[in-house]
């Protein structure tokens, strides 16, 4: 069994114009976060009021080695700058953060006490026991919680927030696992379907999530949905196939 102590970990933050949130993000990293060997913050354009921000993180000896800006290498949007991030790390584990202080980075000790007894894959669940949700738009929410709870019920995947991008994911699913996504954070959702149903372990851990107080989201639901949809009608098909395999 591995320890905590045991893991390299690389931290991949997409970024449009989070000029009034990342250094927040960056403290709140380093105050919860125990072992981190590099954050990308993978950005679109040199223009991004981000990159203005982060002049004076380097500053800091703390994130002079473990601080790395860098480009998305795959195109714009936040699919690409993910997949970029996990192009360019090298470490055993890897966690996707928001950059506009939405995910809850005190329990990142707990996934990563899930990884080192056997999951591949650590969800930051906001629909289980103890997960909680504050914030955001009404009807994007309502679908969230709908997708992830009808999926975990209906097609037995191991988590009640399959739709949350705040996750933590083994290099040997991201190596085993290429990636179809085309629009956006449903990459997450992707790999956590492909990946059960190919036999890996997928674990959740209570996550309260809120909504941005600063800042634009760039979430288009219209654009997305169908995204999303296609993992989700994928996910029960694969359940159906195997219900009837195991017949």
């Amino acid at each position: 069994m591995k320890h905590t102590d045991d893991i390299s970990l690389d931290i991949v933050i997409p970024v449009y114009n989070e000029g009034e949130n990342i250094i927040d993000t960056l403290h709140e990293i380093r105050e919860y976060v125990p072992i981190v060997e590099t954050v990308f913050v993978v950005y679109d354009i040199e223009e991004d009021s981000t990159l203005q921000s982060l002049n004076g993180a380097h500053k800091d000896p703390f994130w002079e080695n473990r601080l790395r800006p860098v480009k998305n290498i795959y195109g714009h949007g936040a699919l690409n700058a993910i997949k970029t991030g996990f192009h360019l790390s090298t470490s055993d584990w890897i966690l996707v953060v928001m950059g506009d202080l939405s995910d809850d980075l005190s329990i990142v000790p707990q996934m990563l006490d899930q990884a080192a007894v056997g999951a591949d894959i650590v969800c930051g669940s906001r629909y289980m026991k103890g997960g909680k949700h504050t914030g955001g738009p009404v009807l994007k929410n309502a679908l969230s919680r709908l997708a992830g709870l009808s999926m975990h019920y209906l097609a037995g995947i191991p988590t009640m927030d399959v739709t949350n991008s705040f996750k933590l994911y083994s290099r040997k699913v991201i190596e085993a696992i290429p990636a179809e996504s085309t629009g956006g954070f449903e990459i997450g959702m992707e790999l956590v379907v492909k990946a059960y149903f190919k036999g890996h372990r997928i674990a959740e851990v209570p996550s309260a999530w809120k909504g941005r107080t600063t800042g634009k989201s760039r979430f288009d639901m219209k654009k997305w949905i169908p995204k999303y949809l296609k993992w989700y009608l994928s996910a029960l098909k694969w359940k159906y196939v195997r219900n009837v395999y195991e017949k």
